[in-house]
């Protein structure tokens, strides 16, 4: 097992988390580790690249921005439509996730999913039907959300 500095241990227990909410985030978590702020941007490229932190990325709280009404759509697709429909889907600002996952359940044929996003379900639904009448994909159902579960990451340092 891989044993941790005490910055490194720091550093992970901060940006496990959400990053301080300040102009100079890095300089602040750097302050904390007692290291320089270069030191922590190397620190965690490092880990990075060494696959001890697998991605490093930005989460939005869409509802806080006014995108309220969102829906997951399960599409009956192949393979093959799913990688024509997963480059097309990519290229609409309002759909943050596009991915195939065949089920082993023989009765949820789906193995397509877009998670579409809008600021109501009428403009969710319009961009499905777009989606519907633009791509061979013509068989789907729509998954609303009835609550937003608790999101959290893994923690594994204090």
């Amino acid at each position: 097992m891989r044993k941790f500095t005490p910055a490194e241990r720091v550093v992970l227990g901060i940006v496990q988390d959400n990053l301080p909410h300040t102009l100079a985030p890095f300089a602040d978590i750097a302050k904390a580790a007692g290291i320089s702020e270069a030191d922590t941007l190397a620190l965690l490229r490092g880990l990075k690249d060494c696959g001890v932190i697998r991605r490093f990325g930005a989460s939005i709280r869409h509802q806080r921005t006014g995108w309220d009404a969102n829906a997951m759509v399960a599409w009956i697709a192949s393979p093959e439509e799913a990688e024509i429909c997963g480059a097309r889907a990519a290229k609409y600002p309002r759909i943050s996730h596009a991915y195939f996952r065949p089920s082993p359940a023989s009765d949820w044929p789906y193995t397509f999913y877009t998670m579409i996003h809008g600021r109501t379900d009428q403009e969710c639904m319009d961009l499905v039907h777009e989606l519907r009448d633009s791509w061979p994909l013509k068989d789907y159902a729509v998954l609303r959300s009835i609550r937003e579960l608790k999101k959290t990451s893994m923690r594994y340092f204090a």
